[in-house]
């Protein structure tokens, strides 16, 4: 992980900060020389600063369990891909991943309903051995909570215990056929974890992505990898693309229809054209 302060770049390149300089007096702003650096790295830049001329970055970056999308600021600071960062969130301080810088083409591509916030500071050490710990007690309490379920007699599956990395509640995943009211086990759980119980209900294909399983094709399923939401597909689709209908060969481990049946459906008509044979010459 690096972390390179802006200003501490400027003082030791002078000789780039000056050839961007005359790049910018050319051409308004627009750098037209390859080998000088982009303007978005430094504060200089007139055109994208911040409180009182300070350069305000801003990355996309993904956190929680269920790998959620956010735009996450911060100043004077450069971080890289796959850079560890504690970010905060309406749920609390949360460990996060930067996946990439927030520019304009990427910001079109989020879907609606992100959340936007600010990085508090890169991962320390301390942050780490910190982060580690919790990952164990997270599996401490998912068999605590399943003995309590199991004795409160409540139809329900518990798939994951998610503590947030600042304390600031405990979000645990279930599954179940319908509604349950679980006030009563809220109530259990907050006495015996000391802390504020967030119920989130999941389905199936939610539930998988939690576990990160290995699939088929050896690689970790994609909904636990990079789907962001849960895709529909239907038999329909393996039908256009003629592939077994056997349900233990196209039927992921949550039992429901592989997603990457989707992946390719546009390239297959709605109605395979069949090859009509051409028609003889007549005879005169």
């Amino acid at each position: 992980m690096s972390v390179i302060p802006v200003r501490a770049r400027i003082q030791k390149d002078r000789l780039r900060i000056a050839r961007l300089d005359s790049c910018l007096r050319r051409n308004d702003g627009i750098v037209i020389d390859a080998q000088c650096l982009s303007l978005a790295n430094f504060p200089s830049n007139p055109y994208n600063t911040g409180y009182k001329g300070k350069r305000v970055m801003k990355y996309i970056v993904h956190y929680g369990a269920m790998q959620l999308l956010g735009v996450f600021t911060h100043t004077d600071l450069v971080l890289r891909y796959g850079s560890r960062v504690i970010v905060k969130t309406p749920r609390g301080q949360e460990v996060g991943i930067v996946r990439s810088e927030a520019t304009p083409e990427v910001l079109e591509k989020l879907d609606a309903g992100f959340i936007e916030d600010r990085i508090l500071r890169t991962m320390t050490d301390n942050d780490e051995a910190e982060y580690r710990k919790l990952k164990c007690i997270e599996r401490e309490k998912l068999e605590s909570c399943r003995l309590i379920v199991q004795e409160m007699g409540i139809a329900m599956e518990l798939v994951r215990v998610e503590h947030i990395f600042g304390g600031e509640r405990i979000v645990i995943y279930y599954t179940a056929d319908g509604r349950i009211d679980f006030r009563e086990l809220v109530k259990v759980f907050a006495a015996e974890f000391q802390t504020r119980i967030e119920m989130r209900q999941i389905n199936v294909r939610e539930g998988l992505k939690l576990l990160s399983c290995i699939g088929d094709c050896g690689r970790e399923v994609c909904c636990g990898s990079f789907l962001r939401e849960t895709p529909v597909v239907t038999i329909k689709m393996a039908k256009q693309q003629r592939v077994t209908l056997d349900p233990a060969k196209i039927s992921g481990h949550c039992g429901r229809l592989k997603c990457c049946l989707r992946y390719e459906i546009e390239c297959y008509p709605d109605k395979p054209k069949k090859n009509k044979p051409s028609p003889s010459p007549k005879e005169e």
